[in-house]
């Protein structure tokens, strides 16, 4: 079994990107985002024109896969969206599928040029890195691998900041069309603001256009937030909870949890630890002693008694669960609040009783062992052994 843990961060759909490029000065086509065809041709015989209707999904390769479409007039723009809500895209990233649920309608520019620029993390120097490229509108991992230097880069000292010189070297080192050098400066530093501001894991741009009007816009948005960041930005906090990209996430977000730190899988033995690398370490362990996990649930740091509980009842809820190993290591996270969240969970007739593993260690690991044996739970000492008993109560349970 190939088990894909969620990547971490909050991953934007377009039209959420674009709002925060829009909040930072940084120009986007106008256009509106909608869930309905009606609503698409509305807005189209409202405002006259060529129009691109694009499919809000969380995937790369949407036009390849038919998502995106461009309309004349309204009754065109309506049809097309009929088409688009609903129906299921699959790429080389998502041979899976994603269904349509909401489109973004955006004027049709006339573009002169396309470029690309993008601003992440390098986690090995310890900065933010911007990298541009003249050659927009394509994957920038195929430019990177066929021409990589057309790739100009930059690290960005974070105690310094930016400043414009930054973009102006950065405009003439990748070899920018003339008429994106006058913007860039500025809309480089709008967009290093969002990426600071916002708690940016990636912000990308590909392509950005220059029209041959001279405006220089940003046709595409892709947008990635540290998820653990969101309390300073209770809107966007709240967009979790409007569009998760799967159910998975929604169940995550709906208990309090990330969008990333829950996914489920087709193994029999339950799982919650306490970062996703003593998640993953875990889901290594139930392996080799022989079983499956039935999901990947980190509870992160401070976990209190009540989330404890929504964990467990979350997990509890997949009735291919015939046991749970509960994995805690206390450093932020208190072991005698998760004993108690533990004690909770499990009692009462209201939730679904499964054998449970617990092993905790760290921060007031001898109280929570403590609590837990006058419920009547023994709690193992190490990964290996709670793996062990768990798979073997599982499989007793089949």
């Amino acid at each position: 079994m190939v088990c894909k843990i969620p990547e971490p961060g909050m991953k934007l759909m377009e039209y959420q990107g674009k709002d925060l490029f829009r909040r930072v000065g940084i120009p986007t086509p106008s256009g509106v985002f909608a869930t309905t065809a009606a609503g698409v041709k509305d807005y189209i015989a409202g405002h006259p024109g060529s129009w691109v209707i694009k499919s809000q999904v969380m995937m790369g390769g949407r036009g390849k896969a038919g998502g995106i479409k461009f309309a004349d007039d309204a009754a065109q723009g309506e049809t097309l969206a009929r088409e688009l809500i609903g129906k299921v895209l699959k790429s080389i990233q998502n041979p899976d599928g994603e269904e349509v649920k909401s489109l973004l309608v955006e004027e049709k520019v006339d573009i002169a040029s396309e470029a690309y620029v993008s601003i992440t993390i390098d986690r090995a120097a310890k900065k933010p890195v911007v990298l541009v490229t003249a050659q927009g509108g394509m994957d920038v991992e195929e430019v990177a691998e066929h021409n990589p230097e057309a790739i100009a880069k930059y690290w960005i000292d974070p105690a310094a900041g930016y400043a414009p010189f930054i973009g102006r070297r950065l405009a003439f080192a990748a070899k920018l069309p003339e008429g994106y050098r006058k913007a860039f400066p500025a809309l480089l530093g709008a967009l290093y603001t969002l990426f600071m501001e916002y708690g940016a894991n990636l912000v990308e741009i590909n392509p950005l256009v220059l029209t041959r009007d001279g405006r220089v816009i940003a046709s595409d948005a892709k947008v990635d937030l540290d998820d653990n960041g969101l309390y300073k930005h209770p809107d966007i906090a709240e967009w979790n909870k409007q569009s998760p990209a799967d159910e998975d996430q929604a169940a995550a977000v709906a208990i309090g949890l990330g969008m990333s730190n829950y996914a489920k899988f087709d193994g029999t033995v339950g799982i919650i630890a306490n970062g996703a690398g003593l998640g993953m370490g875990t889901m290594d362990a139930i392996r080799s002693a022989g079983g499956e996990a039935a999901n990947f649930l980190d509870i992160g740091g401070g976990a209190q008694a009540a989330l404890v509980k929504k964990s467990y009842n979350l997990v509890t809820s997949d009735p291919k669960v015939r046991a749970m190993f509960i994995n805690i290591f206390g450093g932020i996270t208190r072991g005698d609040q998760v004993a108690k969240g533990i004690v909770e969970a499990v009692a009462g007739d209201d939730v679904r009783k499964v054998p449970l593993v617990v092993r905790l260690t760290g921060t007031n690991a001898e109280e929570g062992r403590a609590i837990l044996a006058e419920a009547g739970f023994v709690p193992v000492e190490t990964m290996d052994e709670g793996a062990a008993r768990a798979v073997a109560l599982a499989q007793g349970a089949a």
